[in-house]
């Protein structure tokens, strides 16, 4: 049996939370800290998730700017709209954005002189970890290993259709004829609107009877609208009862929906149902942690484990799914483990969101249906985005934005806006909603015209008075 080498920190996995928490306790503590990932050396975000898709989104609104814009500019097949994407070229602009990445965090590593270790690592005791043939102890273990996206291995069919998952799409150097995407949620939809962009047609089948679930009615039905104008179609309240064909050759869905059971052909299929945390194979039971129902590493508000001196963070712990809540993780943790832990750890946090299609969808706080559910008494108020002077400029006034306040204060409850770039509004909100301050601190602002947050003065100056 290989001799145990000894460390003061070792991450099983190098998401966001991990390689940071590394990065820290080596450079600015003087830790001795390993990394063990045999995957992207950064996690999913910089290599095949966050960064890759909106990079592939920045240049299907390029294509699609150029096709409604040349007119104005251009005689002759690109002023008739005759324009589609070359998706070898958009795929090699992609990888030099991940592979600049990349580079950087190996220089980060060898700068910060935390030993990345590339291989299956396992865990067989309860802060002891397997990797290589070598065995590693450590005063401190996280378990960062993150989530992949969930496919439905019981649908007949669909695991020999073999489905792209957004990993395989961001590999796709041809434009599929017909892209079928299951799911009507943040990845479908993004990727929904790039594909119709770049030219492909393109179909989302959506279980429940309508998209983003979790969104208020108002937003949907915009966001909806606007998809469903750039070519996007949508079937919802659907169930696919089975699968035929094989992705890229051509498939078959057979749909079960109110009423008879239809089907629907395409050219290549992307299942894009929702997350799963990877947590099994790696010795976590054998250890003694606990995990959920779910598969979720159990931790408490500090991202403790079930076993003294292991910790989870990111998608495996059950936060949030979100490269910036790996963040705050990576905080909570830092926080804890140099001595000054973060009063109430990761309860209460605020958990901001943007879905990157066009127009943005920027949401943080309470909902209005979340509101009305919970009894909670507001006061709302709605700015359509055309009374946002900016819109005009750029030519792109689809859409709102609205806030919720305290019924009998003036505390800020929520704030949603569908609109450009309106996922660069939310920190201002969000520092007014985070220090419990009135939201008569926004409408005093002098804020530079024209700009988008210029719109956040006449949104918040037009809530209703309370009361009396």
């Amino acid at each position: 049996m290989a001799t145990a080498e000894h460390y003061d920190f070792i991450a099983l996995g190098a998401g966001e939370a991990a390689k940071l928490l590394a990065w820290d306790l080596s450079s600015k503590h003087g830790k001795k800290c390993a990394v063990i990932e045999h995957g992207p050396i950064a996690g999913a975000c910089p290599t095949v998730a966050c960064m890759p898709s909106k990079t592939l989104v920045h240049l299907a609104s390029v294509v699609h700017q150029t096709r409604h814009d040349a007119p104005i500019f251009v005689h002759g097949t690109a002023a008739q709209g005759d324009v589609k994407a070359d998706m070898a070229a958009v795929i090699a602009q992609k990888k030099a954005v991940v592979d600049g990445l990349a580079e950087s965090f190996l220089g980060i590593f060898a700068d910060t002189k935390v030993e990345l270790i590339r291989g299956h690592g396992h865990l067989v005791g309860p802060k002891t970890v397997a990797v290589n043939g070598r065995l590693l102890t450590a005063d401190t273990v996280v378990i960062n290993t993150g989530s992949k996206a969930a496919v439905d291995a019981s649908i007949p069919g669909m695991l020999d259709a073999k489905p792209m998952t957004h990993v395989e799409l961001l590999e796709l150097t041809t434009l599929p004829d017909h892209l079928i995407i299951l799911g009507g949620g943040y990845v479908g939809l993004e990727f929904a609107q790039a594909f119709v962009r770049f030219g492909a047609k393109v179909t989302v089948v959506e279980r429940n009877d309508r998209l983003l679930k979790a969104e208020d009615a108002d937003v949907i039905a915009e966001l909806t609208a606007v998809l469903s104008r750039e070519g996007v179609q949508f079937l919802t309240s659907t169930t696919v009862t089975s699968v035929s064909g094989v992705s890229g050759d051509g498939v078959t869905l057979h749909l079960s929906e109110p009423g008879p059971a239809t089907e629907i052909r395409g050219s290549h299929l992307l299942v894009a149902t929702g997350r799963t945390p990877t947590t099994s194979g790696i010795g976590l039971v054998e250890a003694g942690i606990r995990l959920r129902p779910a598969g979720h590493v159990a931790v408490d508000e500090q991202l403790r484990t079930s076993v003294s001196g292991v910790f989870a963070v990111g998608d495996c712990a059950g936060s949030p799914y979100f490269t910036h809540i790996g963040w705050d993780d990576y905080r909570v943790l830092l926080a804890s483990l140099t001595g000054s832990p973060r009063e109430g750890g990761t309860t209460n946090r605020q958990v901001p969101s943007v879905l990157f299609t066009s127009p943005e969808l920027a949401h943080v706080g309470l909902r209005e249906h979340e509101a009305k559910a919970k009894g909670i008494p507001y006061r709302i108020a709605k700015l359509p985005m055309a009374e946002i002077l900016r819109t005009r400029a750029l030519g792109e006034t689809t859409g709102f934005a609205k806030v919720l306040v305290e019924a009998d204060g003036d505390k800020v409850l929520g704030f949603t806006a569908l609109g450009p770039g309106v996922g660069e509004l939310l920190p201002v909100v969000q520092l007014v909603m985070k220090l419990g301050l009135s939201y008569r601190e926004i409408v005093d602002l002098i804020i530079v015209h024209p700009t988008m947050c210029e719109g956040l003065v006449d949104l918040f100056r037009s809530v209703p008075p309370r009361d009396m």
